[in-house]
């Protein structure tokens, strides 16, 4: 009988992710394991095969198909063609030998076992790619990503997301849907598709993206950037390609505008649950009775990719000239299965290059792989540092792939400045003057137009909002520096940014005083817009009344010690009126005696001066 809960797809919808966000993946990240898992294992739970909560998981699937297609156009907007261009030795050396070999050693044991060629490879391939995820993720919790191994993985990384593309391009051609054979007529109308995506998208895409921006309606902005993915996603799926090339096509078109940290941050939240409901809905297609009736069949396949992999990876970092120790963490890093593989294995599955039972087995040993994961690379770690411990590693050589140094444009940014107007547009040059990697975000369409027609790194989008800080990459930056105009907003940004990044260093503009005691609350380094200005001005002015420009220039000094002094001085006091009206009353007239001591001093030295000319008397005369 089946459940009641069957009768409505939205209520298996909310049922699957709400269990899923809510419990499963709290507890298996308690337990070190990674999101993936406990989506599987939601999945496994709530399938036919588990408590039967839901019978006909096809229609799911098909729902959450669109989690893959998004996940794709986010992969296209971190590649950049001038990323590609500054790795391209380690990305398509060490990156390319790793995938090819690997699909080579792991689709030659699949024919072997009895898969046809083309199952074999497609297989094969999608066995070779890592989990992009959960290798970054585990090296950036262990401090990683900047050292030897790190590098490499992440260049390694980077062409297994891109070779994922081109494969869940050839996989309907592979299948022949229709009648099993390729044809030109099939080629001509995927090349038409890619054209038009291509073309079309670099014609229209930042165009509406700019008429939208100005409307600052940000429904309407999402609306767009989702009818960009799944338009280009429709189109390659008309040609019968993968929708998924599409949106990966139109993320590439993007990469480089100003518009693609909006873009990000607009799609994370439903690729994040699409594609979590994706990963519940392969969980619930596992069919357990037949692992379970293959259970050796099953660890010889993990087996086998674990050590293949492993092998080819040691392999590779050694070429590459890594040490023994950073070879054996390159390895144990990436030797398990990855998320992508699921999307090959379905996509395989859907035009009859994978059997259903062959798709069951590739699933499972990419999910026990996963699974397996964390608590084979504690134990390798332990084991390198017994064995450090008992034998010092000799120094490394050269790296052979040595990335050389990048240009700014292409860093990680050092440094985030929210608004780009009068004000932050001078500190933005600064930086750009010393070639030091920044991002800039700007909520005004025509501002962002403008600074980035002269040069500027600046991106679409409102500072005070955490899900573009995280997209424009918050958690590298080493200083924030606040511009905005509006003094409400520049607070609510500051406010946000000590909430997300509690250590980070904060400088913000402030528009007065008031403005700047408030700055002070939050814990921030505040620099009054018109305050350096004004004493330029006053120092001028001095001059031209016929005050010596060094009595001047140190009138304006004198002043502006004196007065970020009283700022602090005043900011203890700040919220008590009478008391600020005080200090205001005992500052003006301090700042009097001073300068009117400074007068004394000046006329004593000229008396002495004069004094000391008279005893000397008078010059001699050079014509003498």
């Amino acid at each position: 009988m089946d459940s009641p809960f069957t009768s409505s797809l939205s209520l298996e919808l909310a049922l699957v992710l709400l269990a899923a966000a809510i419990v499963a993946v709290p507890l298996f990240r308690r337990f070190g394991l990674v999101a993936v898992l406990a989506y599987l294992g939601t999945g496994v739970l709530l399938g036919p095969d588990g408590i039967g909560v839901v019978r006909d998981p096809a229609h799911i699937l098909g729902a959450s198909e669109l989690g893959v297609v998004m996940m794709l156009f986010v992969i296209g907007l971190e590649v950049s063609p001038a990323r590609l261009a500054l790795m391209r030795k380690p990305v398509f050396g060490a990156g390319g030998a790793q995938v090819f070999v690997s699909a080579l050693l792991i689709g030659g044991a699949l024919l072997f076992y009895g898969l046809s060629w083309k199952g074999a490879l497609v297989a094969g391939l999608g066995l070779a790619l890592s989990s992009t995820a959960v290798g970054l993720q585990l090296l950036a919790e262990r401090k990683e990503l900047a050292s030897e191994h790190g590098r490499l993985a992440f260049a390694i990384l980077l062409f297994q997301d891109l070779v994922a593309i081109p494969l869940l391009a050839i996989i309907p051609l592979l299948g022949g849907v229709k009648n099993e054979t390729l044809s030109w007529t099939m080629v001509g109308h995927a090349i038409s598709a890619l054209a038009l995506v291509w073309f079309g998208g670099q014609l229209l895409m930042r165009r509406t993206l700019r008429v939208v921006a100005s409307t600052q309606a940000p429904e309407v902005f999402t609306a767009t950037a989702l009818l960009a993915v799944l338009g280009s996603a429709w189109i390659m799926q008309q040609a019968g390609l993968s929708p998924g090339l599409g949106a990966f096509i139109a993320g590439v078109l993007l990469a480089d505008s100003e518009y693609r940290h909006e873009l990000e941050s607009q799609i994370e939240p439903f690729k994040g649950l699409l594609l979590g409901l994706f990963f519940i809905a392969v969980g619930m297609g596992i069919d357990l009775d037949r692992i379970a009736r293959e259970p050796w069949l099953i660890a010889g396949g993990v087996g086998l990719l674990l050590v293949v992999k492993f092998s080819v990876l040691y392999a590779v970092a050694r070429v590459a000239r890594l040490p023994r120790g950073s070879a054996l963490m390159l390895g144990g890093t990436l030797w398990l299965g990855g998320e992508f593989a699921f999307v090959v294995f379905q996509e395989a599955l859907r035009v009859r290059l994978l059997s259903a039972g062959n798709h069951d087995r590739l699933t499972a040993i990419v999910g026990v792989s996963m699974a397996l994961m964390p608590l084979l690379l504690i134990a390798l770690d332990r084991g390198l540092r017994a064995a450090r411990a008992a034998r010092p590693e000799p120094p490394p050589a050269q790296p052979a792939f040595d990335v050389p140094a990048a240009d700014p444009a292409t860093q990680k940014p050092r440094v985030l400045v929210a608004g780009v107007g009068r004000f932050g547009q001078i500190v933005a040059r600064l930086l750009a003057a010393q070639r030091i990697p920044y991002v800039a975000l700007e909520a005004d369409p025509k501002r962002v137009e403008d600074v980035r027609r002269s040069g500027g790194r600046i991106y679409y989008g409102d500072p005070t909002r955490s899900d573009l800080l995280r997209a424009a990459g918050a958690e590298h930056i080493e200083v924030f520096v606040v511009c905005t105009d509006d003094p409400e907003s520049n607070l609510q940004a500051v406010r946000l940014i000590r909430r997300l990044y509690p250590q980070a260093k904060i400088l913000a503009r402030a528009r007065d005083r008031h403005h700047a005691w408030r700055l002070m609350d939050l814990g921030t380094e505040p620099f009054r817009e018109l305050f350096g200005s004004s004493l330029e001005v006053g120092e001028r002015v001095l001059r031209e009344l016929g005050v010596p420009p060094e009595v001047a220039a140190g009138h304006v000094r004198r002043f502006r010690a004196h007065d970020e002094a009283l700022l602090q001085e005043q900011y203890l006091v700040y919220d008590d009126d009478a008391a600020l009206r005080r200090s205001v009353r005992e500052a003006r007239a301090e700042l009097v005696r001073l300068f009117e001591a400074d007068a004394a001093d000046a006329a004593g030295k000229d008396r002495d001066s004069a004094a000391a000319d008279d005893a000397a008397g008078p010059p001699p005369n050079p014509e003498r």
